[in-house]
């Protein structure tokens, strides 16, 4: 009785003893929401509450807009990617094994960049334009009629052109998975082509298509560069009018909770679709469809429909883009643009490694602590990615600046020296705000690979003595190498193209590439411009090499 009375009160410190891994988990998961819930403080909590005002003015007219570009936006993302998936997985054309690949790369062009291209492409003094009016003698803009370029229509195709990728890559695997019985069952019923495509495939593939628009219409009210490009009054674009110029953090911040409520609707609609259409496979004997052969008129019109949105998201952009960058080659020895280069270089690096690292330390934490507050922090952590980078940059710079001031003040009264702004006058909080938007990027690829990792492997490793650092170094670690680092060049390429969190938390004479190009495109500038772009649009090919050799 005495022995077990021991071993019990033995047991019981080690139990309520605070374990480093979790409690570390615990830590990084409080830093990636912490903006997330400052945002929502202040904007509960504003110096001036302008929230009436905003009510009665402008508020309406922004958070319409982004209604009308985010619903536009998805229809015709989600219309050209199932589409061009169906196409390329049902049919085999002419053209098709290299376009299948093609309809990817507009995924390294940022909208951005897209936008100054249309428009440098397409306005008065563009070649389209000066064109029309060598072959019909026109004058001037009062003798024809031309679509206006700086609208909410363009800005939508850009947006578009620019985004439809995400739904092709979802919709491309679910319409590979399908098995091919379903759609003979259905063609021996009498259903033609379309009827197949309308009553069995689509069907089958709407959870991934609903999610794949549901990307895009997140990455639809997040961006900035091509709405303020455009001159088109979203939120995000307001909440840059609030703050930087009515000099109202909390009107901003009120601006920033509609978004942040946008957004959470948004993961919610797509979670409770997914939830409600679920499909299974009832035999254990998958065989994938065969691709019918098109020839002639048919066979041109489907690669033209894939061809088109290739054009427009890719091909059009990098030519005109890649042109200026020719015509204006000593662009590239600019000072200017080789520190915009290394800043990017390095405050993307160490955001990336940071991000990953954080990722790898939390879901081994939670993996080792077992208990169901770690777990249930874990998806939470994923909003991040699904918060617009203005908002973040908001939770970020507020609370940052108040820590930053009364450091500042605190050691300007021990030493008598002012330190200056250590945390907002430097790239800190660019690099903070570049790890809690793609944290989930991580911590997914982390996931997933520490999930594929047999426990017994861990399991037989603690039992010979080695310690939990010593498992993951020497167990988890070369196993899930190949994840960890896509994850790693995945994180990099998306720091490189965020435009909103940089433009609001960038230092004094701190410049991104992301942020020269947008600033020299702004002032009409595309020449100086077109070098930092062409730089993005590398890095994000990339990043489309690896997704196609994922998706293989």
């Amino acid at each position: 009785m005495k022995e077990t009375h021991l071993s019990k009160r033995s047991f019981v410190p080690r139990r309520l003893g605070v374990d480093p891994w979790s409690a570390g988990a615990f830590l990084i998961a409080m830093v990636v929401l912490a903006p997330i819930a400052a945002v929502i403080w202040i904007a509960f909590h504003p110096v001036e509450n302008i929230w009436p005002h905003l009510m009665s003015t402008t508020l309406p007219r922004y958070l319409r807009t982004t209604l009308i570009l985010m619903v536009a936006v998805g229809v015709i993302s989600a219309t050209i990617g199932a589409t061009a998936a169906w196409l390329t997985t049902r049919y085999d054309f002419v053209g098709r094994r290299w376009i299948e690949w093609a309809l990817l790369l507009p995924l390294a062009i940022p909208a951005y960049v897209g936008a100054y291209a249309l428009v440098d492409f397409l306005e008065y003094a563009g070649p389209v334009q000066t064109a029309l009016r060598e072959v019909f003698g026109w004058q001037t803009a009062r003798d024809y009629w031309f679509p206006q370029i700086r609208s909410l229509g363009a800005a939508i195709m850009v947006l578009s052109a620019a985004l439809f990728p995400y739904v092709y890559i979802l919709a491309r695997a679910a319409f590979r998975e399908q098995s091919g019985a379903g759609e003979e069952v259905a063609q021996s019923l009498g259903a033609g082509a379309f009827g197949r495509f309308w009553r069995v495939g689509l069907p089958l593939a709407r959870p991934a298509i609903a999610a794949g628009t549901a990307i895009v219409m997140m990455e639809t009210v997040n961006d900035f560069g091509t709405v303020d490009y455009f001159a088109v009054q979203t939120l995000t674009t307001g909440i840059f009018s609030v703050w930087l110029e009515s000099n109202n953090a909390g009107g901003a911040a009120q601006i920033a909770t509609v978004v942040l409520g946008l957004v959470i609707f948004l993961v919610t609609m797509e979670k409770v679709s997914r939830r409600k259409f679920q499909f299974f496979s009832l035999t254990t004997r998958h065989r994938p469809p065969e691709r019918t052969p098109l020839r002639g008129s048919a066979g041109l019109a489907a690669f033209v429909a894939c061809f088109l949105p290739f054009a427009i998201g890719f091909l059009l952009p990098f030519c005109v883009i890649l042109n200026h960058a020719l015509a204006n080659a000593d662009r590239w020895t600019d000072p200017a643009l080789m520190r915009a280069l290394g800043n990017t270089l390095r405050v993307g690096g160490i955001a990336a490694v940071l991000t990953v690292l954080a990722g790898v330390f939390m879901v081994y934490g939670v993996r080792l602590s077992g208990r169901n507050l770690p777990r249930l922090l874990l998806p939470v952590t994923t909003i991040g990615y699904a918060a617009p980078g203005a908002v973040l940059g908001v939770g970020i710079l507020i609370p940052l600046a108040t820590v930053d001031h009364t450091l500042a003040d605190a050691v300007e009264a021990v030493t008598g020296r002012s330190s200056g702004l250590i945390l907002t006058g430097s790239a800190f909080a660019i690099v903070l705000a570049y790890c809690v938007r793609f944290f989930a990027i991580a911590q997914g690829a982390a996931d997933g690979a520490m999930g594929r990792v047999p426990p017994s492997l861990a399991m037989a490793a603690r039992s010979l003595g080695r310690s939990k650092g010593q498992v993951l170094r020497e167990i988890y670690a070369p196993l899930i190498r190949g994840s960890v680092g896509s994850a790693l060049l995945l994180v990099f390429v998306d720091c490189v193209k965020e435009l909103p969190a940089t433009m609001l938390l960038r230092p004094f004479n701190f410049d991104t590439l992301a942020t020269q190009v947008h600033d020299q495109a702004s002032l009409e500038n595309l020449g100086d411009a077109s070098p930092g772009a062409i730089l993005i649009v590398l890095v994000g090919l990339a990043a489309v090499a690896l997704l196609a050799r994922a998706n293989r």
